[in-house]
């Protein structure tokens, strides 16, 4: 029955089987949307981030991605027989509605990965911060990466260092898979393939960092604005792959700090509902 894939209601998922049964309920629900028109724009924004999370949490928990391919391709042959009238669907819709009206009036969300978390940030201010964010380091400079902003709908994909100790970095790269030259998932060597088979954004431009943009307790630093072809790109990758931002120096030496992929993606998701 259609009664039985009803969406959780909470963005905490077992691993195992549900953890993809929770990717499966979304997914079904975001077709069922897609040909009958269920939800307001901001729910869907908060079933996107669902289904988002609910795939990467999957993915981590062992699930092969073609299971999950094969889920979403099974929810959505399920939600193209389903009449939009039907009495489970308008039951389930419901259902829905309640439990995601709490969780899209959430201000800010962590996302939890492997080893490292994205920290989403909806609220609206006049001055510059980070909307969407994870902390690394190179050396004993902290690093900071993800989507700067006023607004969680007006954001631009930056890094920000607070060098200790060194000269200004001339240049700043983010490297990631090239997913045209290595179409498989890459998990070994820490998550990042051989430079033969990478792809890597340059900054456009570099300025001193704003307040609220510094790691904390930094007095100064730099931010680094990239595309956001290149937070399309980081968005495409498995969660558990890692990319890294370099920085080059005159001297022909490379300062890196390395991320988690995670939940980049639904962490995006989270910010397009808007301003809290």
């Amino acid at each position: 029955m259609l009664a039985a894939t009803i969406v959780a209601t909470t963005l905490a998922t077992p691993v195992g089987a549900a953890v993809t049964d929770a990717f499966y309920d979304r997914a079904f629900m975001l077709a069922a949307h897609q040909k009958c028109d269920l939800f307001e724009p901001q729910l869907i924004a908060a079933l996107d981030a669902a289904a988002l999370q609910a795939r990467n949490a999957a993915l981590r928990a062992g699930t092969p991605a073609a299971d999950l391919s094969a889920a979403a391709a099974r929810a959505r042959s399920k939600a193209s027989i389903t009449a939009c009238d039907d009495g489970d669907l308008s039951r389930v819709r419901a259902r829905v509605e309640a439990g995601f009206a709490g969780w899209s009036r959430a201000a800010r969300m962590s996302f939890p990965g492997d080893r490292a978390a994205w920290r989403g940030d909806r609220y609206e201010s006049k001055t510059l911060g980070w909307r969407l964010v994870q902390d690394s380091a190179t050396g004993g400079s902290p690093v900071r990466f993800g989507l700067a902003g006023t607004h969680p709908k007006a954001t631009t994909p930056v890094a920000v260092v607070s060098f200790v100790g060194r000269p200004r970095p001339y240049a700043a790269r983010l490297v990631m898979r090239d997913r045209e030259q290595a179409p498989r998932v890459w998990l070994t060597g820490g998550g990042l393939p051989p430079e033969s088979v990478r792809r890597a954004f340059f900054a456009a431009s570099a300025r001193s960092a704003a307040p609220g943009l510094l790691p904390e307790g930094a007095r100064q630093g730099e931010v680094w604005t990239f595309s956001t072809e290149a937070a399309d790109a980081l968005a495409q990758l498995d969660p558990r792959e890692t990319f890294v931002i370099q920085f080059l120096f005159r001297d022909d030496s490379v300062a890196e700090a390395r991320f988690e992929a995670g939940d980049f993606a639904a962490g995006r998701a989270f910010l397009a509902m808007g301003a809290i």
